[in-house]
């Protein structure tokens, strides 16, 4: 197996935005001044996870992806099954131990995480739930990286289930990929739930309307493509919003008074645009 079947299969573009997600838990567990170890510690565990869960996504679809995907690595031939399979497990293992390396908590936390990945890759095929599982992923990333630098704190937390809310309605796009056209909207109304979060965060901190404006227009950009439902609309908004996530984490930072750390975060959005050249997001 090559490394370009690698970073596919483990959608490496979007690592950036597991990255923000581990800042954001971070800075807001410690009001915005966490120190970097806990952060690199944490972003390393969770790359691990995202990585290993990409791997394993790829091994429980590889039938369905052989009649609407024959363009992904297993189907085509670039990598076995068997290998995909080991390589993810591993990934996800090496992702529980460093969280266990970072306190009892935390390992306890990469565990919970595990099983919410597990889940999703098994079942996401299956189950008009998976979105809400999927969002699961990412608010136990939020608390991962909280616990890494203090503890989970009320901002962290709300932060979480505001990035909660908008994995449901990205995963919930991202379903629809393979029709390219989504189907009922109602879902999307989930969306407003971050916006809202973060716009009560930008007003209390003005500098963080600056990301939150970003956000909101990214939101809208999906969502228009969404609903315009011309051919290759879906994967656009899809790939868009998956970016967005580091604008969302970029807002709550610079709310918490890091306005230094969210400019960080908020390039975590352009550098997941521009890995789309290595690697698809989706």
């Amino acid at each position: 197996m090559n490394l370009n079947v690698a970073l596919r299969l483990g959608r490496v573009s979007n690592i950036p935005t597991v990255w923000t997600n581990a800042l954001a838990g971070a800075v807001l567990a410690t009001g915005g001044a966490p120190e970097i170890w806990p952060v690199i510690l944490s972003g390393l565990a969770l790359t691990f996870f995202y990585e290993g869960g990409m791997w394993l996504n790829d091994a429980f679809d590889a039938e369905i992806d052989a009649a609407e995907r024959a363009d992904r690595p297993i189907p085509n031939g670039e990598v076995t099954l068997r290998t995909v399979i080991i390589g993810g497990w591993a990934l996800m293992a090496i992702g529980v131990l460093v969280s266990a390396l970072i306190s009892p908590t935390c390992g306890v936390v990469g565990l919970a995480l595990t099983a919410a990945i597990v889940l999703y890759d098994w079942l996401h095929k299956r189950t008009v739930l998976s979105p809400v599982i999927m969002g699961a992923t990412r608010f136990l990333s939020y608390c991962l990286a909280a616990f890494a630098a203090a503890t989970l704190t009320n901002e962290a937390l709300f932060g979480a289930l505001g990035l909660f809310a908008y994995i449901i309605g990205l995963t919930y796009s991202a379903k629809q990929e393979a029709h390219d056209k989504i189907g009922t909207a109602w879902p999307l109304a989930v969306l407003a739930a971050p916006l809202i979060y973060a716009l009560m965060v930008g007003l209390a901190e003005p500098t963080a309307l600056i990301f939150f404006v970003g956000l909101a227009a990214v939101v809208a950009f999906a969502l228009h493509r969404l609903f315009r439902r011309a051919p290759g609309d879906v994967p656009v908004a899809v790939v868009t919003m998956i970016a967005g996530i580091s604008l969302y984490d970029a807002t709550l930072i610079a709310g918490a008074g890091a306005f230094g750390l969210a400019v960080l975060a908020g390039c975590g959005f352009l550098l997941t645009l521009a890995l789309q050249n290595v690697a698809s997001g989706t």
